[in-house]
């Protein structure tokens, strides 16, 4: 089985996620795991059965501009198995953020069949308190009603 070792022996891990929005949450994440990998991949998965609020090429944008400043994070989109985009990148670990009970037992099994089809294993990172409520799906929901959503995303600089 391939684990995602890489040559140098450099601690890649891959934070995959349909990230539409990309939250202070998801931000959080990254930011923590920086401590503990000495590159972060953010994977933005592409599903040709869902729309969503942004279009993958402006969230890869969006995030590239958020991270320029940083050479340990890289942004791409994927449209495969997470395990396959995390095998290419040398990543030996796929990198979750995990909000409730309820997202800990999904990520559970995510990360079981993960495992089996490929070795690489799944590091959990329990979000901050403060920011356990925010979830993509309900700023896309205030955004859709036209509410002030900035509170809950990072400020991305401009192009």
């Amino acid at each position: 089985m391939n684990r995602g070792v890489n040559p140098r022996n450099i601690r890649v891990a891959v934070f995959p996620g349909s990230f539409d929005p990309f939250t202070r949450g998801h931000a959080s994440v990254v930011r923590r795991a920086l401590e503990l990998f000495d590159r972060i991949v953010i994977g933005i998965g592409f599903n040709g059965q869902k729309t969503g609020q942004m279009s993958v090429n402006e969230r890869v944008s969006r995030l590239r501009r958020l991270y320029a400043s940083d050479s340990r994070v890289t942004v791409e989109a994927y449209d495969d198995l997470t395990v396959d985009f995390a095998s290419r990148h040398g990543a030996a670990f796929i990198l979750r953020g995990v909000r409730s009970f309820r997202d800990f037992e999904y990520e559970r099994d995510l990360a079981d069949i993960n495992r089996r089809l490929s070795g690489i294993e799944t590091v959990i990172l329990f979000t901050e308190p403060e920011l356990a409520y925010v979830s993509s799906g309900m700023v896309r929901e205030l955004a859709h009603f036209n509410k002030d959503v900035s509170p809950f995303l990072p400020e991305v600089p401009e192009e």
